[in-house]
């Protein structure tokens, strides 16, 4: 959203009220009366839809024992934690970041894993590259959607594209929080033997069929 440099006559006294809530809530001035201002319009900001998206993200995890949820008001991105059923239990970690702007993309789904086990890094590394082949075969034709895949040393990474429909905050979180959910449950099954390839691709296409906005 393109943004103009504006000049306001203020009261010395309203800047220092509106600095001190700006701080306790982690923005600026300028953010904040941006927000202000809006809100009294009616006018819902790209800030204030991903802090929506993200927000209903946290209330709908909270009550999982499989992934905890940390998120702080006011910023673009949060965090899933999830243990994986694997001896002592290394922990993945979920990233979402959301964009202000972007027709393709809306932002970016990382997953963070760290540990010293050859043998789990091989396993999940097959998990990663059989998620992308699932994805090319079934989301790409359906959707049309242009993703893009990167994996790292200890870090896969997934662009979020744009819904394939019109939708509100709390139906573009539903969407993205049951897309981390089938990630995290299809990934453990998998690693642990319950599942195998076809088993997923299966489950996999179950869900999007089934799923009211694909991402």
């Amino acid at each position: 959203m393109k943004k103009t440099l504006y000049s306001l006559m203020l009261n010395d006294e309203v800047v220092r009220e509106v600095d001190a809530l700006a701080h306790r809530l982690g923005t600026n001035r300028s953010a904040l009366i941006n927000q202000i201002l809006a809100e009294y319009v009616n006018y819902t900001t790209p800030e204030r839809r991903i802090n929506d998206v993200l927000s209903a993200i946290e209330q709908m995890m909270i009550p999982s024992r499989e992934l905890v949820p940390f998120f702080s008001p006011n910023s673009f991105s949060m965090s899933l934690k999830s243990s994986l059923e694997y001896k002592y239990r290394p922990t993945v970690k979920y990233e979402v970041e959301l964009y202000r702007g972007g027709e393709e993309s809306i932002g970016e789904l990382s997953v963070v894993f760290r540990t010293q086990s050859a043998a789990l890094i091989e396993m999940m590394t097959s998990f990663f590259r059989l998620w992308k082949r699932i994805e090319d075969t079934h989301l790409r034709p359906a959707t049309g959607a242009s993703i893009d895949y990167a994996l790292y040393d200890g870090k896969f990474v997934r662009s979020l594209s744009a819904p394939d429909r019109d939708c509100s905050a709390e139906e573009l979180a539903a969407a993205l929080g049951e897309y981390i959910k089938l990630f995290d449950k299809l990934m453990k099954q998998y690693l642990s033997g319950r599942l195998d390839a076809h088993e997923v691709e299966a489950a996999y296409y179950a869900h999007m069929l089934q799923a009211r906005v694909h991402i």
